[in-house]
């Protein structure tokens, strides 16, 4: 089967985030999304609790995507990639990123290990893209520029509305009912 490795903070998870994955499945580029939503990074201390995240993720999910709970706490990507790969042997992965990461890829922790796997690159910008590896797919759909930061400052501002079509219901009665971002 090929998955996708859908990796990010997901705080909150929006309807770019859901309509990039149906696509990469309904597509047949991938079987399946396997969505991670990750610790706090190095650059991002601040996030709601992962089981918040998680939460919210599990009212957007369906048969085709898979909300991963277990590997949450890898630092690295290259980590999570090999530690899917001895799990699921049979699988083949697919790591999804934007193209504002894959120009800075060569940054990223065991970089060299890295372009050795499969990698979908959403190129939402029209960015030129610098990656060198021979098992790239780049996609120029466009899923909307949705700011995850954006949905924080309107809760916290209580300008529901604004939201309308950029989260998912379920997922803003979560934010409500749990009084995230306020």
């Amino acid at each position: 089967m090929k998955v996708g490795v859908f990796v990010g903070s997901f705080d909150p998870v929006h309807n770019g985030h859901v309509k990039l994955m149906n696509y990469l499945v309904d597509k047949k580029i991938v079987d399946k999304m396997r969505v991670i939503p990750t610790g706090n990074y190095w650059d991002k201390q601040n996030l709601s609790n992962i089981n918040h995240r998680i939460n919210m993720l599990n009212l957007i999910k369906n048969d085709n995507l898979i909300v991963d709970n277990e590997h949450n706490e890898l630092n690295y990507t290259y980590e999570l990639l090999n530690k899917l790969k001895e799990e699921y042997p049979n699988d083949v992965f697919y790591l999804v990123i934007g193209s504002d990461n894959a120009n800075t890829l060569h940054k990223w922790k065991n970089y060299e290990e890295l372009i050795k796997n499969n990698i979908i690159v959403i190129n939402r910008d029209d960015i030129k893209i610098d990656l060198k590896t021979d098992k790239l797919t780049i996609i120029k759909e466009k899923f909307g520029h949705i700011s995850s930061t954006f949905i924080r400052e309107n809760i916290k501002n209580k300008n529901y509305d604004i939201l309308n079509g950029i989260i998912d219901e379920k997922v803003l009665k979560y934010i409500l009912k749990n009084n995230l971002y306020e």
